[in-house]
């Protein structure tokens, strides 16, 4: 099925516990929906829309368990978080959207595409995903049920904002349980058997230092899509969009208008 959807006027509204737009965009022709990584938060894609095309609206998936969702228990189970997400997610379809998931972010991202295409039609316009194997390359590290110094030091060793956080105590007890949380729906997920395919085309996005994922395992999400897939690697580790954010976002955008 595929959805008729209103060529101008003001966008439906999102659910504001779920998703954070920090430039709304009544007018939007087009939503980016942005999936965090493992231990991560809407605020990590705060400062992207300062380089996107101005009719190109971001929303950030706000997790339970983290920001001013951090009294809500976080979810375990890649099927019930995908499953709230595209539920969540439904008043978005009066437009196209497009996902954009880093790490942990890009399985979600892709099971949340699975079910707003066999839910909604071809609504996506494309699926972006970040350091983060294919699913038939993915394999359970078991970190998440090894001890606190375990977990964190896998998490030191990745990098990015999230690393300073962890080292003071006070912080890093707050912040341990959504992050375990995350680790234990990663170590969990097991896609079962080839999943349906998308129609929506496939970008993968990928730093050449990164010290979990390869090229190869980054090629592999070609099998997940009926369309094109096109692979970018550019300089840097698992975190390489830090550095890389405004020039990455540019290229998000001219991908979504091309």
């Amino acid at each position: 099925m595929t959805v008729s959807r209103a060529a101008n006027g003001p966008l439906r509204a999102l659910d504001q516990e779920w998703f954070r737009r920090p430039r709304p965009v009544p007018d939007a022709r087009l939503r980016l929906v942005c999936f965090p990584h493992a231990g991560g938060a809407a605020s990590f894609f705060r400062d992207w829309p300062q380089w996107l095309p101005a009719d190109i609206e971001l929303a950030a998936v706000c997790y339970p368990g983290r920001e001013d969702r951090i009294t809500q228990p976080a979810v375990e189970v890649m099927d019930e978080l995908a499953d709230r997400i595209a539920e969540a997610l439904a008043p978005a379809v009066d437009r196209p959207l497009a996902f954009f998931g880093h790490s942990m972010g890009a399985s979600v991202a892709h099971e949340v595409a699975l079910r707003i295409e066999r839910r909604h039609g071809r609504v996506l316009r494309r699926l972006l995903v970040s350091s983060r194997s294919a699913p038939s390359r993915l394999r359970p590290s078991g970190i998440s049920r090894e001890s606190d110094e375990v977990l964190v030091g896998d998490v030191l060793r990745l990098g990015g904002t999230f690393s300073a956080a962890l080292e003071h105590p006070d912080l890093r007890e707050l912040l341990l349980p959504a992050l375990r949380a995350d680790y234990r729906l990663i170590d969990d997920y097991e896609p079962s058997g080839p999943p349906p395919r998308l129609t929506a085309p496939v970008t993968g996005l990928l730093g050449d230092r990164d010290p979990h994922v390869q090229e190869a395992d980054m090629r592999a999400w070609a099998e997940v899509t009926e369309g094109d897939f096109g692979l970018r690697v550019l300089p840097g580790d698992h975190f390489y969009l830090l550095e890389q954010a405004p020039s990455l976002v540019a290229e998000v955008g001219r991908l979504l208008t091309s």
